[in-house]
């Protein structure tokens, strides 16, 4: 049996003991060939041999080794290779998810944009018109009752302000607006220093207004009366000192300490055409 014999089958799958037995029988039959020959081998001759036959084991117990380091490995690598491609596989489907709910927030986002434009157009022009108001307001306040222009100072010194937002100018205008309605439908009674027609410095009467329409001031040391009415450069109040009696009438039914009853006291109307008065 020559080493020629072997296959690579079998070199490949020998185990390293099985090697060195298989080289070792193919050395004693070289030998044995010497011998039967009538050739003696030289020292040199079987150190080499030996030498040769050393590196042989060494190298073919590397392949096996290798091999089978392989084998091994190879299993492994498949297996991540499997995994990587249904990672990958896993990401494109996560992408194309991605796209497309992408794809509907920009459109979204487009539609909020279209919305948030005309919306600014809107708050542009009510603000511009909050504006408007808050000008005709500042202007009305000398219309106002000196009682009621007080009592709105703040609100007033707030809405007169040029930094505010259109929702703090709406409520300002708001408060305003409401406290002239509330003021309006009523009938009030209290003291105030006010500067009247034929007295060069104020003085603390009792006034009783008619809404924002009118109002009668009263001094009952000197027994006076006053008409006070609206105007462009605030209240004015003109004298009638004949209708003191009257007045104070009207403050003692409004106290309740007198009944109810019909009494003349002198008015100005405004704004009313002469076709108005004969229908």
């Amino acid at each position: 049996m020559s080493f020629s014999g072997f296959t690579a089958h079998k070199i490949m799958t020998a185990t390293p003991l099985r090697i060195v037995y298989q080289f070792c029988l193919t050395v004693c039959l070289i030998f044995s060939g010497l011998v039967a020959s009538a050739t003696a081998p030289t020292p040199d001759l079987i150190e080499t041999i030996g030498k040769s036959a050393t590196e042989w084991v060494k190298l073919r117990t590397e392949t096996v080794r290798l091999k089978s380091d392989w084998a091994s490995q190879r299993e492994i690598l498949e297996s991540t290779v499997t995994a990587l491609e249904q990672r990958a596989k896993d990401l494109e489907d996560q992408r194309t998810l991605l796209q497309a709910k992408s794809a509907k927030d920009r459109e979204e986002h487009q539609t909020i944009e279209t919305k948030n434009k005309v919306w600014s157009g809107g708050l542009d022009e009510l603000d511009a018109r909050l504006i408007a108001t808050k000008d005709r307001l500042l202007q009305f306040r000398s219309s106002l009752p000196p009682r009621l222009s007080a009592a709105l100072e703040m609100p007033y010194r707030s809405l007169s302000g040029s930094e505010l937002a259109p929702s703090d100018r709406m409520q300002l205008a708001i408060t305003i607006l409401n406290r002239c309605v509330q003021f309006n439908r009523l009938i009030s009674l209290g003291e105030e220093v006010l500067t009247v027609e034929g007295e060069s410095a104020p003085r603390s009467l009792e006034v009783i207004y008619w809404g924002l329409s009118h109002a009668y001031a009263l001094d009952r040391a000197v027994g006076k009366a006053w008409l006070g009415t609206p105007g462009p450069q605030g209240w004015h109040w003109v004298a009638h000192p004949e209708a003191a009696k009257q007045v104070t009438q009207i403050i003692a039914i409004y106290e309740g300490k007198a009944d109810p009853t019909l009494i003349s006291v002198p008015a100005l109307l405004s704004h009313v055409s002469t076709e108005s008065l004969k229908k």
